[in-house]
C-alpha cells in the first residue's frame, strides 16, 4: 500500500488549497480513509474521514471549512480547505488502514501566513 499526498503550500490567511493523496496496492473504493495533521513536537491528530460510501466526519475546529472528499475512479481522496487560519500551520498526511495495518504518506506541508 502506497499513499501520495499533493497540495500543499504556502497561502495567506483566509485563502484556500486543495490536498489529493492518490492510493495505490489495494482496492481503493473498499476503504475508508483519513486526512491528519502534525506540526513538530505535537502529537499527530485525526482532521477528517470519508468512508467508503462517502459519509464524512471533521473535527469541530475545521467543521464548515474543510471538506473531504474521495473519486474512487482515480483512486484519490481530497480535502478542500477554506478559510485557512494560522492555526492551520502544519503537516497533513493521508491514511488508510487495510487489514488491521495503518499506512500513512510522506505528507504535505501546509504554511497560512497572517
Amino acid at each position: 500500500v502506497q499513499l501520495q499526498a499533493s497540495g500543499g503550500g504556502l497561502v495567506q490567511a483566509g485563502g484556500s488549497l486543495r490536498l489529493s493523496c492518490q492510493a495505490s496496492g489495494m482496492t481503493f473504493n473498499r476503504y475508508g480513509l483519513g486526512w491528519y495533521r502534525q506540526a513538530p513536537g505535537r502529537a499527530r491528530e485525526w482532521v477528517a474521514a470519508i468512508s467508503t460510501g462517502g459519509a464524512t466526519n471533521y473535527i469541530d475546529f475545521v467543521q464548515g471549512r474543510f471538506t473531504i472528499s474521495r473519486d474512487n475512479s482515480k483512486n484519490t481522496v481530497y480535502l478542500q480547505m477554506d478559510s485557512l487560519q494560522p492555526e492551520d500551520t502544519d503537516r497533513y498526511y493521508c491514511s488508510i488502514e487495510v487489514a488491521g495495518r495503518r499506512y500513512w504518506g510522506p505528507g504535505t506541508q501546509v504554511t497560512v501566513s497572517s
